[in-house]
């Protein structure tokens, strides 16, 4: 079952690159347990792995750091999935969210900015979207439950948990 206040959430964005930001668009994807294929990383260590495969991000707050000024866009932090219209105060740890048909992924933890993505920010401050200094500006982690191909405008609905009978 989803939660109403989802109804309205989207894929904007599905980005990927050979490692490193970057992350450049894709119309489409297919998401396996290790993230979308095709995409790769410079840092296996911090990056990647089944508790790692997606990282997500939120439009809204992508445009609110824009609107500081801050150089920002769409895959510029190294996000996979660009979000739109999902109440990112929602997204912690232990969240399932649905993507399109079939994906079904669960929030892990919150993504540490590291020095990679300084372009993306006015005078390098990448950490801006730091969940230490900045709580619910931070970028998600996400496991993949049920993997499957996602689409650019595929709605992104929370998936209530199966009440225990």
């Amino acid at each position: 079952m989803s939660d109403d206040t989802s109804r309205q959430a989207r894929v904007f964005q599905i980005n990927a690159s050979d490692g490193g930001v970057p992350k450049l668009p894709l119309r489409s994807a297919e998401v396996t347990l290790l993230g979308l294929r095709g995409d790769d990383h410079n840092d296996k260590v911090h990056h990647g792995g089944p508790d790692k495969a997606l990282s997500l991000y939120s439009l809204e707050l992508i445009q609110a750091l824009q609107a500081e000024g801050h150089p920002i866009y769409p895959g510029s932090t190294g996000e996979n999935v660009t979000l739109a219209g999902l109440d990112w105060s929602r997204v912690a740890a232990g969240l399932r969210l649905r993507l399109g048909e079939t994906v079904e992924i669960e929030i892990t933890h919150y993504a540490t900015p590291c020095e990679t993505i300084r372009e993306s920010f006015r005078d390098s401050y990448f950490n801006r979207i730091s969940g230490r200094t900045n709580p619910g500006w931070s970028r998600a982690y996400a496991r993949v439950l049920t993997p499957g191909i996602i689409r650019i405008g595929d709605a992104a609905q929370v998936v209530e948990p199966v009440a225990a009978p």
